[in-house]
């Protein structure tokens, strides 16, 4: 385990899990604060804090209550904004977007799965995987689609509502929603805090094969330790600042390095 830098991070040629060549981040922070509210009532939730998201590779956010987490995954995501710093989705600078090009960026660019599923239940599940596209007006690639319906096993229930079923097999067409686009970086929070932990089990196997298998970035936000052994990083965040990072998680490092922090 090794303590994270302070260093603002520059973009550069490495190797990643997938990508021999990877020329930027997925996504990355600068000096990014957030501050709530003013005077003696303010809350700093985010405290300049500069940190990197690898391009092909899963990595995981935690930290105790409070600590920012959620705070810097919607700042990345573009559905929060920054008292000072930036944030950069691969080269573009969000800040620097008008409200109608951020919106386009994240139905284009950006692919989230939530806690709460957030299907539409009026439509089907293959209506729901293929929605962001139809409404960007682009046609779904069938044969990539086909593929990401294999991956997370729902063959057998694209005709059915989310009424229709489980919890389980809702997230699972939440994350093959969020894998359809082929999006440059998909962004969870929590994504499996309402299932069991079996299901929650699957769901974070079809995530990691959606990095392994299709090339996918994906940030996770979690207070769960085996969730986040699933990721090839993990970054714990306390008071608002990045304190620590381990690379080839274990439940166990996880948990012991959570606990010293004060989670």
């Amino acid at each position: 385990m090794t303590v994270a830098t302070t260093e603002e991070p520059t973009a550069r040629t490495g190797t990643g899990p997938n990508d021999p060549a990877v020329a930027l981040p997925a996504a990355r922070a600068v000096s990014a604060s957030k501050i709530y509210g003013r005077g003696e009532t303010a809350v700093r939730a985010l405290d300049d804090v500069t940190t990197e998201f690898a391009a092909g590779a899963f990595t995981a956010i935690m930290g105790p209550s409070g600590s920012g987490k959620s705070t810097l995954m919607h700042s990345l995501a573009g559905l929060d904004t920054l008292t000072s710093g930036e944030v950069y989705l691969g080269d573009i600078a969000l800040s620097r977007l008008g409200e109608r090009q951020l919106t386009q960026l994240r139905r284009d660019r950006i692919g989230f799965i939530f806690q709460s599923f957030n299907l539409v239940p009026t439509l089907t599940a293959i209506e729901n995987i293929t929605l962001p596209m139809q409404l960007a007006g682009r046609r779904p690639d069938r044969e990539w689609v086909d593929s990401v319906v294999s991956t997370v096993g729902l063959g057998d229930r694209l005709g059915h509502r989310p009424s229709e079923l489980s919890g389980g097999q809702q997230q699972r067409v939440a994350v093959a929603r969020a894998l359809a686009a082929r999006p440059e970086v998909i962004f969870a929070d929590e994504p499996t805090g309402n299932l069991d932990s079996h299901t929650g089990t699957e769901i974070l196997e079809f995530m990691r094969r959606a990095v392994n298998e299709m090339r996918q970035s994906i940030v996770m936000v979690t207070h769960d330790a085996v969730a986040a052994s699933h990721a090839d990083r993990v970054l714990f965040l306390a008071d608002g600042r990045v304190v620590d990072w381990m690379d080839s998680p274990s439940a166990a490092l996880v948990l012991d390095r959570m606990k010293n922090i004060g989670a």
